[in-house]
Formats: structure tokens, C-alpha cells, sequence
């Protein structure tokens, strides 16, 4: 799904002139159900998008993950004396050639709501945000296991040796915590 939707299917048995490689980089993460997941999914993100040596968008990707993590967690897991669902959410960031996928998988069958909330609700944004940074976005149901959210954000890649620095890190958390 994820090369068919960035236009990277099929994949070519040699790198294409710009350097990207025929096969996708793939992280995946399993965070935990409380409020600290979503800063270690950001964290785990751009640790992820240095490591492929993406210079270009990991802050709108690692806020893309934060938010559509956010709404996994708070819509699709069982609240306080229902039953626990086998399966938990999951973080998936793929890179099939210059773009990246961020896919959450959880275990509710219940498709995203795209809200207008009021000028003063402090929630409800997380999918306008999501639409307005990424390239494209969307959900797929999966049988009888849940759904997995994903966007797609196009990224070039990082001169050898660039990528975020500390300060670049810093920065993002600043912008995420306002």
C-alpha cells in the first residue's frame, strides 16, 4: 500500500539517478498506552529520519506521528472496565523512495472523524493538522483486527552527513509542547 500510494511500485532493481535505493527503510514501534508514548514516538521518529538521512520535513513528519498516535490512543483503545484488545497500537514509518509513510495501527474498527471544533476547544485539530502537512492521508480497515491511519510526506534526501542537529531537536519539542 505504502509504494503504491507514493507512486514507488513496482521498485526498480537499481537506484534511480537522485540515489534512492529500490528497497524501503522500515522502523516500527509498539509504544505504550499512556501520555509519555507520544513524546517517545516523536522522539523515535526523528532518531528514525536522522538514521535514513532525511534533512527536509522530520519536524512535520514527527508532528503527523504525534498526532496521529494522539488519536489512536485516545479513540481507539478500550476505556477504564472494558475488556483489553489483543491487539495494540502500533507505529510504522516506511520510506519507499522520496517520501515517507507514517501508519498507526489500532484496534478500533471506527474510522477517523474530521472535526470542526470551536475556536476555543483545546482538541479535535489532529486530522486539519495531519491534511495540511502531509501529501496524503487516509485509513484502510484491516479484517477484524482494526484500522491503520497513515500520511504520506514527500522528503529529499540529506547531503552525506546533514540531517537535524541537537539544536533542530530542541526546536521541535519547544514547537510541540506550545
Amino acid at each position: 500500500m505504502a509504494a503504491m500510494a507514493s507512486g514507488n511500485w513496482p521498485p526498480s532493481p537499481q537506484p534511480d539517478p537522485s540515489g534512492w535505493t529500490c528497497f524501503p527503510r522500515v522502523a516500527i514501534r509498539t509504544p505504550g498506552p499512556d501520555a509519555g508514548a507520544v513524546r517517545e514516538a516523536r522522539g523515535f521518529t526523528v532518531a528514525t529520519l536522522q538514521g535514513w538521512g532525511v534533512a527536509d520535513r522530520w519536524d512535520d513528519i514527527a508532528l503527523v506521528v504525534s498526532e496521529l498516535l494522539t488519536n489512536a490512543l485516545r479513540h481507539a483503545l478500550p476505556g477504564p472496565g472494558e475488556p483489553l484488545l489483543r491487539c495494540p497500537v502500533r507505529l510504522g514509518l516506511l520510506q519507499p523512495g522520496p517520501c515517507v509513510l507514517c501508519a498507526v495501527a489500532d484496534p478500533s474498527q471506527h474510522p477517523p472523524v474530521l472535526k470542526e471544533p470551536g475556536s476555543l476547544a483545546e482538541t479535535g485539530r489532529g486530522l486539519r493538522v495531519i491534511g495540511r502537512l502531509a501529501d496524503a492521508w487516509g485509513y484502510t480497515t484491516v479484517c477484524d483486527t482494526g484500522k491503520v491511519v497513515w500520511a504520506v510526506l514527500s522528503v529529499e534526501p540529506a547531503p552525506t552527513g546533514m540531517g537535524p542537529t541537537p539544536a533542530d531537536s530542541q526546536a521541535l519539542r519547544a514547537k510541540i509542547s506550545r
